[in-house]
């Protein structure tokens, strides 16, 4: 709990830093909310030329996407700066995150803060919000517990991959190139039907790079649409379950990783 309350802290302080600057926050939030609107829009072209894809109409489409977005929203907001450790530990600014009595992880995403950030969620809502009432789903309270919870899972799967990738940064330096393939990829491939994939392709985002987890999979349970898995339909369930069980094996990696930090002397 103090860890968490330090965060809080801490992540105040960066926000009100940024926002003193209210022009700025305006037309990041325009740009960032254009740039997700050209991915739907694009994906709305395809799906009205083929007519839909794996089966899936454009709602359900755009529900998929909407889930995969605000979960990646969920990510960049208060963890944005997790995309950055290995310019962190090159100039040498984790040394003073050692010396402090605050976890240095979180020191590490509470460092500096990107107004941008905040239109992928607000993006993502838009879009999931939009997509909600086209596609035929009984809203009861499990469903909207468990979208929610689908939610939430996907940002930590999302999260504990980049951390993995960030973790490795404490031996090689440099791994920028690394965390870029990875958010380009949940970006290019994430927002549709893993169905649409061949099987190869299929087994890697679902058990090596884990990206089915983070839309596609809580997106069947909700449209009803499991029993096109080629998997078993109870690790489309447990999706959340699989979020935070990554996420603590990363933040596992992490602490096992930092050890090996070596100062850059600056």
């Amino acid at each position: 709990m103090r860890t968490l309350r330090m965060y809080f802290l801490l992540y105040g302080a960066a926000l009100r830093g940024q926002t003193q600057y209210r022009g700025n926050f305006v037309m990041m939030m325009f740009a960032g909310l254009a740039y997700q609107g050209v991915g739907l829009a694009f994906i709305w072209v395809l799906v009205g030329r083929f007519g839909g894809i794996a089966g899936w109409t454009l709602g359900q489409v755009a529900f998929l996407y909407g889930i995969r977005l605000t979960a990646h929203g969920l990510v960049t907001v208060p963890c944005a700066q997790i995309f950055s450790v290995d310019q962190i530990l090159r100039e040498g600014d984790f040394d003073r995150y050692l010396v402090r009595p605050v976890n240095p992880l979180v020191q590490v995403l509470t460092g500096s803060l990107s107004l941008q950030v905040f239109s992928d969620l607000l993006g993502g809502l838009i879009a999931l919000g939009a997509a909600m009432s086209t596609v035929r789903i009984d809203w009861s309270a499990g469903a909207l517990a468990f979208l929610v919870l689908a939610i939430v899972g996907g940002a930590m799967v999302e999260l504990a991959i980049v951390l993995a990738f960030a973790s490795l940064s404490f031996r090689l330096l440099s791994v920028r190139s690394l965390i870029l393939l990875s958010l380009t990829t949940m970006q290019n491939f994430g927002n549709y039907p893993i169905a649409v994939f061949p099987a190869a392709l299929r087994f890697v985002f679902t058990f090596l790079f884990p990206l089915a987890f983070i839309a596609y999979l809580p997106s069947t349970v909700l449209l009803h649409r499991t029993g096109e898995l080629s998997v078993s339909p109870v690790l489309a369930w447990g999706a959340p379950l699989v979020g935070v069980l990554l996420f603590a094996a990363a933040y596992r990696l992490w602490v096992r990783q930092s050890r090996h930090y070596a100062s850059s002397g600056h």
